[in-house]
């Protein structure tokens, strides 16, 4: 192996799914398993509504609320987060989200019975605050993606889990993915932990922090 810091069974996976980090499983390619639901679901806007014919197209806003987030004007004061991309069909098996996404919005597919304007099929919103925090931004220990910047921590043998780089209450981190790659051996030789990230470069290359 081009790799010797680490054995091959601490090759790990990182999965954020509510507060838990999964290892010894296989997502459906292309899954971005790591992409996390927020509890949240997305509440359809009324007809005539004058926003875009698309429900939470990229690019439109929502606000924050309880039960539902509601989709509003982006240049409402009310306007919390824009749509980075938005996709069709559960998100298990469907495309990776961009890696600015700070959370992910679940869409629950609604039918009115009139028009498909006025219908959202089931779906998923890749989704970026307006404002500061950026969970999603590497090294800030949040969001739904691992990404070049993240720092993990071991959770237990071969289960790693996303923690702030410095700055925050929490889990000291122990490693930093220096980058993302296609396979293991494109890896630097001084890699000492193999992370699988999900994504066209799965694999993390991580370095243990001093």
């Amino acid at each position: 192996m081009r790799h010797r810091a680490l054995p091959e069974a601490l090759f790990a996976l990182a999965v954020l799914c509510g507060a838990c980090a999964l290892t010894g499983c296989h997502a459906p390619a292309g899954s971005g398993a790591e992409s996390v639901a927020q509890g949240e679901e997305a509440a359809l806007p009324p007809a005539g509504g004058g926003r875009s014919p698309t429900f939470l197209g990229r690019g439109s806003c929502t606000g924050r609320g309880r039960p539902a987030y509601e989709e509003v004007d982006c240049a409402s004061e009310r306007a919390a987060a824009s749509v980075l991309a938005r996709h069709y069909g559960p998100q298990a098996g469907g495309p990776r989200c961009p890696e600015a996404t700070d959370f992910v919005l679940h869409i629950t597919a609604v039918n009115t019975g009139t028009s498909e304007s006025e219908s959202a099929p089931e779906g998923y919103a890749c989704m970026r605050n307006l404002r500061p925090p950026h969970p999603g931004d590497p090294g800030r220990g949040g969001g739904p993606l691992t990404v070049a910047g993240d720092c993990v921590y071991t959770e237990r043998r071969g289960v790693v889990k996303e923690t702030a780089c410095e700055g925050a209450p929490g889990p000291a981190p122990e490693f930093r993915v220096e980058e993302t790659v296609p396979v293991r051996e494109d890896c630097p030789p001084e890699t000492d932990l193999y992370v699988q990230v999900g994504g066209g470069a799965p694999v993390g290359c991580a370095r243990r922090l001093p």
